[in-house]
Order: C-alpha cells, then sequence, then structure tokens
C-alpha cells in the first residue's frame, strides 16, 4: 500500500476530521485532538444521512408501540 494514502474519519468523541493512513484501516487508534480511543473499521456516525436514520429509528419506534398495544388490547 502507498504510504501517503489516507482516508477520512471523524472522531466519535470529539467531531473532528481526521485523516487516517489507509494500513490503520481496522486497527485502534487515538485523536490527536481530544486523545479519545476508537476502532477505525466502525462505520461513522454521520455514513446515513440524518434524515434516514432519524426516519428509520421514528419507523421502527412506531412499530414497537403497535406491538405494544395490540398486546395490551389482548
Amino acid at each position: 500500500m502507498p504510504s501517503g494514502a489516507y482516508f477520512i474519519r471523524s472522531c466519535p468523541t470529539c467531531g473532528r476530521s481526521l485523516e487516517i493512513r489507509v494500513e490503520y484501516f481496522g486497527k485502534r487508534v487515538s485523536c490527536k485532538h481530544c486523545s479519545a480511543e476508537f476502532d477505525t473499521i466502525d462505520a461513522p456516525q454521520d455514513s446515513l444521512g440524518a434524515s434516514d436514520s432519524s426516519l428509520s429509528l421514528l419507523a421502527r419506534a412506531e412499530e414497537l408501540i403497535e406491538s405494544v398495544k395490540i398486546g395490551s388490547v389482548a
């Protein structure tokens, strides 16, 4: 692998963008700004659009609420 290849990942703790060498992909690294440690294989939190993840979460919440309503009626 070329030593000058990087990927961009935001720190899950402080949110700052980090350039991480590709050879560290899949390994545990620490943020140079806040020193938080995280695994580089985890998908960034913003990999889904905020609206997509919010809609998915709301749809799942509605399913759970409906299942509780159905269970309490029976």
